[in-house]
């Protein structure tokens, strides 16, 4: 009679070591592969092969699970698979696949990313313990820096540093230079325009020698002029126009005529006592030495003379400018126009001789005085832009009538406006 009671099977415990095969896609573990083979060889995976977790074991022909695949022992990559085999980084496989790492491929990372305080640690796979790097003084510590208020002045980086001003040109023997149509205009022998033409056409020697251009010379340097050049300019002219209300002192502007327009025989003063025959080659480079503005009348000079230009509006000009200015006065009861000067307050008249600045400069001392009830005089040194007008604005004056009359020694006299005279070879500014 057959032993009906079902037979238990015991399976010998499974040695220390041996990780269980990998959980099936259901949830339940796979029993070895049938026909007690060995594990398959471990080769490193088909780099086709992109399929995801719980996408189940590869399949061999057959319908069998190919090498490699959950139906064996997992074996470390690139060596025979079986119980407790070593890994070629040397720790024991069934963690997660992230931690995976050998500690050649933590140094390379460390590697790239040294500095950063967060990659200051490095995890080892063998004992499960994460290090961290202290810094030491050599080490240096990242810090984020704030960033600026909007409007502040940025502080210049340790490698910025502030442009040196030029340096003065030196000669071999350490004595200071200048070039040499500075040099030529500081002596008011020409222009600084007409001196590199004289140099380029050869009528300049500096100690015996042809000057070149852009030369530098010291100022114990001896300056020759040709006469072919002294020539020249004793051809060139200077104008004076009494200027009318209408025209600009220089290039055309909104529809108005340059002054230099009226420079013509018919407009030429009879009373002009120089004896200087007028052709039109003397219009060629005449320039204006000083504005006067569209609403002014009076005294303008046109020069073909560079000396001239610089002695007038040079910036180291002195040359006085005198002027009559009509006006009236913003009071508290009204506009006044008449004997401005009964209610115009002294200390605003102290303001107009020395106090006021325009676009952020101080201006040079005027001498501003009553000439009459209803005009003032102005003598200035400097020649900005409707500068009378603006000063008087500033002061609750109104300008109604603006005439230059003098420049330096040089008088408008009794030119009649809108004609001209030459400016004599004796007269000087």
């Amino acid at each position: 009679m057959s032993d009906s009671k079902p037979r238990l099977t015991l399976r010998a415990p499974r040695p220390a070591g041996d990780p269980a095969a990998s959980p099936r896609s259901g949830g339940a573990a796979r029993p070895p592969s049938a026909g007690g083979r060995g594990p398959a060889p471990g080769g490193n995976r088909d780099a086709g092969d992109r399929r995801g977790p719980g996408a189940g074991p590869r399949r061999g022909p057959g319908g069998r699970p190919g090498p490699g695949g959950p139906g064996a022992p997992f074996g470390p990559r690139g060596g025979p698979g079986g119980p407790g085999g070593a890994r070629s980084g040397g720790a024991p496989r069934g963690g997660p696949r992230d931690d995976r790492r050998d500690d050649r491929r933590d140094g390379r990372r460390d590697d790239r990313q040294d500095g950063a305080a967060q990659d200051d640690q490095r995890f080892s796979t063998r004992t499960g313990i994460r290090t961290y790097n202290v810094p030491s003084e050599r080490t240096p510590i990242p810090v984020k820096r704030p960033m600026p208020a909007p409007g502040a002045e940025r502080r210049p980086d340790r490698g910025e540093r502030p442009a040196r001003a030029p340096a003065t040109p030196r000669s071999e023997d350490g004595v200071d230079t200048v070039r040499l149509n500075k040099r030529m205009a500081e002596l008011r022998l020409c222009s600084r325009r007409e001196a590199d033409d004289w140099v380029e056409k050869g009528w300049v020697r500096v100690n015996g020698e042809v000057a070149e251009m852009g030369q530098q010379v010291k100022h114990s340097d001896r300056i020759e002029i040709a006469p072919e050049a002294l020539g020249q300019q004793e051809q060139q002219v200077t104008i004076l126009l009494h200027k009318p209300v209408g025209y600009v002192s220089g290039q055309a502007e909104d529809g108005h005529e340059p002054a230099v327009v009226l420079v013509q025989a018919a407009n030429h003063w009879h009373g002009d006592t120089a004896r200087i025959r007028f052709n039109h080659s003397q219009l060629r480079g005449l320039a204006p030495a000083g504005r006067l503005d569209i609403d002014s009348v009076g005294l303008l000079v046109l020069t073909q003379d560079g000396r001239v230009a610089r002695q007038l509006i040079g910036e180291d000009s002195d040359t006085e400018k005198e002027y009559l200015v009509r006006v009236t006065y913003a009071s508290a009861a009204g506009e006044v126009s008449q004997n401005v000067q009964a209610v115009f307050p002294t200390e605003k008249l102290d303001l107009l001789r020395h106090g006021l600045s325009l676009d952020g400069e101080a201006l040079r001392p005027a001498q501003v005085d009553w000439q009459n009830p209803e005009q003032l005089r102005f003598v200035l040194k400097e020649g900005k832009k409707r500068q009378i007008r603006r000063m008087c604005e500033q002061v609750g004056l109104k300008v109604v009538g603006l005439k230059r009359i003098r420049i330096g020694r040089v008088v408008l006299g009794q030119l009649p406006v809108g004609q001209w005279r030459y400016l004599a070879p004796g007269e000087q500014f």
